[in-house]
């Protein structure tokens, strides 16, 4: 069933002194695609400052802003209003041989090689193989999520941003990130092409109109069979209506929400918090 929510992303940096100038960057604004539409959405900055947007190379929509003048602290606030729709049905699945014709002459190429955060050693990639034997693609994708989602645990905090595929794999636990960087480099690996999206769940499937819910940002995958399709590997299911999508790229590092430079003393981490609020 379709949903409209209302999302707002409050991301507070606080310096252990006043940094003399920040330079950043943001990508928190929903992109509008088939099953999702953006009806509204602004970035808002404090202290106030003035701000520009231009699209990346992936196709997401980049907020930057400077502050010269010293300044203690800094937030960020997303608002957004996303209307989402039920994913369609999954397109008829191509042979391996086909995927392989038309990824190695078209862009899916950009999505088929590993990077610094999706390399995995050859151990893994047996073990996927393994999994996967006989399976056409869609079905692949399934069992290769689901050999991930056994091996590491969901564990807020058990991982870090810089945290690889095969650390957290060894480790045996770490967040949607990681499964999904670790989903999306074996089924590279497999020949699969797969991307990195960033986005948002909301937590609860029949939330209540208009009662505001704590939630997060999320991160998941979409692997390329006939047509790009969306799967949760932290969640073992298909991205639906309560998935929202912000930006897509090899991994991470192309669709972090928050990053940029400052000038001063070094400070804390962030602190982000997610409100979702269904309103149809």
């Amino acid at each position: 069933m379709a949903r409209r929510l209302r999302i707002k992303h409050v991301t507070r940096v606080s310096y252990a002194q006043p940094a003399a100038s920040s330079h950043n960057e943001v990508r928190m604004t929903p992109l509008t695609l088939p099953g999702q539409t953006t009806l509204d959405s602004r970035v808002t900055v404090s202290p106030a400052t003035s701000t520009w947007s231009y699209w990346d190379y992936w196709g997401t929509q980049v907020t930057g802003f400077d502050l010269l003048d010293p300044h203690g602290d800094l937030v960020i606030t997303a608002s957004s209003l996303v209307e989402t729709a039920p994913p369609d049905a999954l397109p008829a699945s191509p042979t391996w041989a086909e995927l392989s014709e038309s990824t190695a002459s078209s862009r899916l190429l950009e999505f088929a090689g590993p990077t610094a955060r999706t390399t995995v050693p050859p151990k893994l990639l047996k073990k996927a193989r393994k999994a996967a034997a006989s399976l056409d693609p869609h079905e692949t994708a399934v069992a290769v999520s689901a050999l991930v989602a056994d091996r590491v645990t969901y564990l807020p905090g058990a991982t870090g941003v810089n945290t690889s595929a095969a650390e957290a794999w060894e480790q045996g636990a770490g967040v949607c990130q990681d499964i999904a960087h670790l989903t999306i480099a074996l089924l590279r690996g497999l020949g699969l092409p797969t991307r990195y999206v960033s986005g948002y769940l909301h937590p609860e499937r029949d939330a209540e109109l208009y009662r505001p819910v704590a939630g997060q940002s999320h991160a998941w995958v979409e692997y390329w069979a006939g047509d790009w399709c969306g799967y949760d590997p932290t969640n073992r299911t298909r991205a639906d209506e309560s998935h929202v999508v912000v930006g897509r790229g090899r991994d991470y590092d192309d669709v972090t929400p928050h990053k940029g430079i400052y000038r001063g003393v070094p400070g804390g981490p962030p602190e982000v918090t997610v409100e979702f609020t269904r309103v149809a």
